[in-house]
């Protein structure tokens, strides 16, 4: 059995590995656009200037170099008075960045990656798997780093190189239910699937060299590593459903920005594969369930006079979420034992119209009452008038919910900042390519959360929510959080995470406390990089 050291040094590797899917993209673009050796040059840049220097869009530069910034790389400054942002070379910013080259080989197969679930089952493209065996190889050789890196440093850039190729491999074996469905801790010979045979054992063969699996006279079995691992596929998912997006970091800095937004109205999303991170994020929200049912239990056994008639899932996406509260509320609560004398009344609600479609399916397929609408968590006075229009229930009689999108939601630039703030972001934050400050991210925050306080101030606000960190303090804390993976999915597709006091003090603003003893963080209070929070009114 693997101990508490052991498992802490894999999940150092996931976030390592996750680390490299980020940094990898942006720090091959700049080797390449010679913007690393502008930086060495000039050693410290106005980003405005440099922008204009580079002719780049300034708000994905930004995004860019503050990924760097959170490797140790570079270091960001922000005047919060002028809105200046500088960016300057580090001890390691030289002899990391005369390692870029190395990267350019497993960035290029990114290419291949995003194809990956589909030649696992029906078989690689002769030329993909030529370049992935050619990748096998070079890891085989230790990427051919040279002899005399600094021992962090090296293992830092292994750890990138390695998760560029490991993290969609295992994605794409974890989503296809290999190994849920076929490998197990029994042994196994590859002939027993239905699979492609060499390129399938050359992948098992390489898991082999990380330790993952054991093969003996052509039998495959896990290590107990491997199986860690597997169970945690889904850890990679996210990051690695963004592949198409990291495919483009290029036109991103230097072209289109408009690349992944520029389509026709209602066609598929091109920057991410959704259904893979729907996947990786049903994987990811297992880990903060025991939270929220803590939440949700307190809640439903209060008095009854003391409870809300039920609850709203905004964002709901397939109905998990709701489903597993309804579960929790009938199993463990008091309220759960009357239900049929007090029943609860369930909301889904989201923006999109599959999104609906799948939450109908599933609360269908488990029996549970509810009501889909369509709902824009940017307008809650249209989802009240609705709800109260056509089922005559009260937005502010209903415990609100939501999973990782306040940070998604559609921008509206404010008018002007109304409202001060004592903590400034640190965060890079773009809109089709054009940095936004950080305090009209922040003011739009504040009046974001406004329009909710009147509906929330009741029953509460149960949020879980992405935050990022300050990049220096990330620097510091290499292989214990996947910030730098959420900053750069985030920041190159214009969303907007913000460090958990901001976002804190943004709630105070609009009239929103946490209630006291019902929230969480993680990783850990020193780095919480995801939140859970039962918002109430003051």
């Amino acid at each position: 059995m693997l101990d508490r050291s052991r498992k802490a040094a894999l999940r150092a590797m996931i976030f390592r590995h996750l680390d490299g899917l980020a940094t990898g993209p942006v720090l091959d673009v700049l080797h390449r656009r010679q913007v690393l050796d502008k930086l060495l040059q000039q050693k410290t840049v106005n980003l405005e200037s440099f922008a204009k220097e580079l002719h780049a869009n300034e708000g994905y530069l930004n995004v860019a170099l503050r990924i760097l910034c959170s490797q140790g790389w570079l270091q960001q400054d922000i005047n919060h008075k002028t809105d200046a942002i500088t960016y300057s070379l580090t001890a390691a910013s030289e002899a990391a960045f005369k390692l870029a080259p190395f990267y350019q080989l497993p960035v290029a197969f990114i290419k291949d990656a995003v194809h990956l679930q589909n030649y696992i089952v029906k078989g690689f493209d002769v030329g993909a798997f030529n370049r992935l065996s050619a990748l096998f190889d070079l890891h085989r050789k230790g990427w051919e780093l040279p002899d005399d890196l600094p021992e962090e440093l090296e293992a830092q850039v292994r750890g990138h190189l390695e998760g560029l190729i490991a993290g969609p491999l295992i994605v794409s074996l974890g989503i296809r239910g290999l190994f849920h469905n076929y490998f197990s801790v029994a042994p196994f010979r590859v002939e027993e699937y239905s699979l492609y045979d060499t390129e399938l054992r050359a992948i098992l063969r390489f898991f082999t060299e990380l330790n993952w699996m054991l093969e003996k006279d052509g039998i495959f079995n896990f290590t107990e590593e491997g199986v860690f691992l597997a169970r945690r596929a889904a850890a990679y998912g996210v990051t690695v459903s963004y592949l198409p997006m990291f495919g483009k970091v290029e036109e991103l800095i230097f072209g289109d920005p408009g690349i992944f937004w520029n389509r026709p109205a209602g066609s598929p999303e091109i920057h991410v594969d959704r259904a893979m991170n729907v996947w990786g994020s049903g994987g990811a929200h297992s880990t903060y369930f025991k939270k929220i049912d803590e939440i949700i239990i307190d809640i439903f056994n209060r008095p009854l006079a003391e409870q809300p008639a039920g609850f709203l899932d905004m964002g709901c996406g397939n109905g998990a979420l709701i489903e597993h509260v309804f579960d929790v509320i009938w199993k463990q609560t008091a309220r759960g034992k009357v239900l049929s004398d007090h029943p609860l009344f369930i909301i889904g609600a989201d923006y999109n119209q599959a999104a609906l479609q799948a939450t109908r399916k599933t609360l269908l397929k488990a029996d549970i009452w509810a009501k889909v609408v369509w709902g824009d968590i940017s307008d809650p006075d249209q989802l009240a008038s609705e709800l109260k229009e056509k089922y005559n229930i009260q937005l502010g009689d209903l415990l609100n919910m939501r999973s990782f999108l306040d940070h998604n939601r559609i921008f509206q630039f404010p008018a002007k900042v109304t409202d001060q703030f004592e903590k400034r972001s640190s965060g890079a934050f773009a809109f089709r390519g054009k940095r936004i400050p950080n305090e009209l991210v922040q003011q739009n925050l504040v009046d974001h959360l406004r329009k909710w306080a009147p509906y929330v101030r009741k029953f509460g606000l149960l949020l879980l929510e992405l935050h990022t960190i300050d990049p220096q303090f990330a620097a510091g804390s290499i292989g214990q959080t996947a910030v730098t993976a959420y900053d750069a999915t985030h920041g190159f597709s214009d969303q907007y995470i913000l460090e958990l006091p901001v976002f804190l003090e943004a709630a105070a603003i609009a009239g929103l406390e946490p209630a006291k003893d019902l929230q969480a963080a993680y990783p850990s209070a020193e780095a919480p990089i995801v939140s859970i929070q039962l918002l109430v009114g003051e």
